[in-house]
């Protein structure tokens, strides 16, 4: 049985990382995964990734990629701890599209907004959980070091 936290607990570095790649591919949506050692809930290699689709609408993991980096996790007993995309346009919150393509449970989906929609600032920094189609967002602590 999984059993989920309700809490993302990352480092500032690792924020820093992913808001500077979602920034560095702005005006289309970056995208990547943070590894971290088999059930440890504890994000720890980032993994800047490819948009295959390159648009400012829509993010697309290259099936190739893809594929490499699995095998990478699998080789290291790591897996996907963080799967973070940005939304140039909107705020960050998980559309119909990144619901449905949503396959790894135990993730935290971590969104990027670099559209200040709220005006509380240039990003918003927003994480859920996606399990089964319900959407749940979570608490982000962010630490100095684990």
């Amino acid at each position: 049985m999984l059993i989920l936290t309700s809490m993302l607990t990352i480092t500032q570095a690792l924020v820093d990382q992913i808001v500077a790649h979602t920034r560095k591919d702005h005006p289309d949506e970056a995208c990547g995964v943070v590894a971290g050692p088999a059930g440890s809930d504890r994000p720890e290699r980032f993994i800047p990734m490819l948009n295959a689709a390159m648009s400012p609408t829509f993010y697309e993991f290259d099936s190739g990629d893809l594929l490499k980096l699995y095998r990478e996790m699998d080789d290291r007993d790591e897996e996907p701890v963080v799967i973070y995309h940005s939304h140039t346009a909107t705020e960050a919150y998980p559309s119909r599209t990144d619901i449905s393509y949503a396959n790894e449970p135990g993730a935290h989906y971590v969104l990027v907004s670099t559209a200040d929609t709220d005006g509380a600032g240039e990003f918003q920094f927003r994480s859920f959980r996606i399990v089964e189609g319900e959407v749940t967002e979570e608490e982000v602590e962010i630490v100095e070091a684990y």
